[in-house]
């Protein structure tokens, strides 16, 4: 069988697995919610809301630390993790380690999504599959491409924006040799989703007003407002993260989130969970959830409160979200995207209206802000449009979902350079990208290419001892370096040629007197484009490398250069 052909069939395993990978997680979800929320007295459910969501935060947690011992990563930064750091390897045990902690998290009320989790499990079959096939790095790597398009399409229901959230967000590289397979993993994954939860879109929308000429100038300001919201959850949510990454104890973190979520929950109801209902109401043009079962309720005919609430819940949804990562939750981005979206859409709407400016559609407006935060949050323009357009079937809105998915683009770009999912691996400059040099750099480690065969002298040695090691050496370098390997300089051969011939010098002439300090080093835990950098710079054709102060071995211009070529050749063959 040819490996196109066997790719292909891979695709459909990887379809109905990654499927069924979906329909789990959104089963498991709605079983526990039932059986937590069917039975509660409207008069007490606060009081539960203010306690459920750190219960289910901490089974995540004591499965993670307790049962499977290893880290679940947060459902897309993990995927592109393994992409950039471990060949595309994920470990088997994320094959159900994210469903079953996502299901907790979200299912007793943490507020984040399901289709992170969603999108890691279905890599992780793809990983596991390639790794049992013992493919290559680049066919892994599709794989994992594959199953994350099948994951999103069944979880979404939304074939077409699942290949290109493929392509933009896991950055998959667009040949002839790839589309294929990822269509066909995308169709068997949403059909899957069909045969077990029906073909239902996610968020049915009538469009009652089609796309008018004259909103044009609010979906533009729509977008920048969505940029601005988009950033400001992502500086909150990187430093949410951040913060929390400060506390070494589990429990303290556990402790600290719950409390905060608990908290919020029971103050603003609607941040309960992946917030599905109250989405579906902004796009009705339905703000009441805003008031539903919260303490705000006698103020709901109160226009001036309404707007209050209206950014009170668009503030502390993203903090809501954040804490329920960093207490150890497992989840997803997507659905409080979609949900400050709607809101943002919504509130847009309300105010104008107020103020008595314009006659816009309010669901229209809502769902269109559901892609202005899609394209900010997730720096994913295209993926906003077509998942957006897929799950509301509100296609006949393409062109202001183009303009506030653009706008709020360009918007959060001007603040903030990489998204949610990719700042982390961004810092570290280890992030492949679409880029294709920037890519095979990053795929090249230092330590893989250090060469430690180079004869070395010490300090103290004169150059009789010098000369002695030069007859047994086939290079023209020599790092000076002590008996604990503690890094002096190098001496080049060129630079002694004319006195390694006198006998007379031997044991006058010491090697500290010969030796010089290099412009600079390699560390080994340096990115390659580092390094590229520094060879461009220095134009040497070694450079040592040193680990606080104590020598390794070189890295040659040669052999970097002979790596990449490599690489390229196996990045690019189709």
């Amino acid at each position: 069988m040819s490996q196109k052909n066997f790719i292909m069939i891979l695709s459909v395993i990887i379809g109905v697995l990654a499927g069924l990978g979906a329909v789990l997680i959104k089963n498991g979800v709605h079983l526990i919610r039932d059986l937590l929320t069917s039975n509660i007295v409207i008069d007490y459910q606060n009081y539960l809301f203010f306690v459920l969501p750190s219960i289910g935060v901490l089974i995540a947690v004591i499965y993670t630390r307790f049962i499977v011992r290893r880290h679940v990563g947060h459902g897309i930064p993990s995927v592109l993790f393994a992409i950039s750091r471990t060949h595309g390897v994920i470990k088997r045990h994320n094959i159900f380690s994210s469903i079953i902690t996502s299901v907790f998290t979200v299912g007793f009320g943490g507020s984040v999504g399901l289709e992170g989790p969603t999108v890691s499990t279905g890599a992780a079959i793809g990983s596991n599959i390639g790794q049992m096939f013992r493919l290559n790095y680049k066919q892994i790597t599709l794989l994992l491409g594959l199953a994350s398009a099948a994951a999103m399409s069944a979880i979404f229901k939304s074939p077409i924006a699942a290949v290109v959230f493929a392509i933009e967000v896991i950055m998959i590289d667009l040949t002839m040799a790839s589309l294929i397979p990822l269509l066909i993993a995308s169709v068997t994954g949403v059909l899957t989703s069909y045969f077990f939860l029906g073909q239902a879109v996610m968020y049915p929308f009538d469009i009652k007003v089609g796309f008018v000429l004259e909103d044009i100038p609010y979906y533009i300001l729509l977008g920048l407002l969505a940029g601005l919201v988009s950033v400001y959850f992502t500086k909150m949510y990187i430093f949410i993260e951040s913060t929390f990454a400060k506390v070494k104890k589990w429990y303290l973190k556990w402790l600290a989130g719950g409390v905060i979520l608990g908290i919020l929950i029971f103050l603003f109801p609607s941040l309960y969970g992946e917030g599905y209902d109250a989405v579906n109401s902004c796009l009705q043009g339905d703000y009441s959830p805003l008031f539903n079962n919260s303490l705000f309720y006698s103020f709901h005919d109160e226009i001036i409160m309404v707007f209050v609430l209206f950014l009170m819940i668009l503030f502390f949804k993203a903090i809501a979200t954040s804490v329920t990562f960093g207490a150890g939750g497992i989840g997803g981005i997507f659905a409080p995207t979609l949900f400050m979206g709607a809101y943002t859409g919504l509130f847009f709407t309300t105010f104008l209206k107020y103020l008595g400016i314009g006659h816009l559609n309010a669901s229209n407006f809502a769902l269109v802000g559901m892609g202005g935060l899609i394209a900010g949050v997730l720096h994913a323009p295209l993926t906003a449009v077509f998942l957006i357009a897929e799950i509301t079937t509100g296609y006949q809105l393409f062109v202001p979902l183009m303009i506030t998915a653009t706008i709020s683009y360009a918007t959060i770009k001007i603040f903030v350079k990489n998204s949610v999912y990719t700042h982390q691996l961004a810092r570290r400059g280890e992030l492949i990208t679409h880029h294709k040099d920037k890519a095979i750099l990053s795929m090249m480690k230092v330590d893989k290419l250090i060469e430690k065969n180079f004869k070395t002298v010490k300090p103290d040695d004169m150059l009789g001892d010098l000369v002695k090691v030069i007859a047994d050496s086939k290079r023209n370098i020599y790092p000076v370096i002590d008996e604990n390997n503690h890094f002096y300089g190098i001496i080049v051969l060129d630079d002694i040629r004319n006195i390694m011939f006198k006998p007379e010098l031997y044991d006058t002439t010491s090697v500290s007197s010969l030796m010089f300090m290099p412009v600079t080093y390699v560390d080994p835990e340096e990115s390659m484009e580092e390094v590229a950098k520094k060879f461009q710079q220095t134009r040497n054709y070694n450079l040592p490398v040193l680990k606080d102060g104590k020598y390794i071995g070189f890295i040659s211009r040669a052999n970097v250069f002979s790596e990449y070529r490599k690489l390229l050749k196996d990045f690019s063959d189709e």
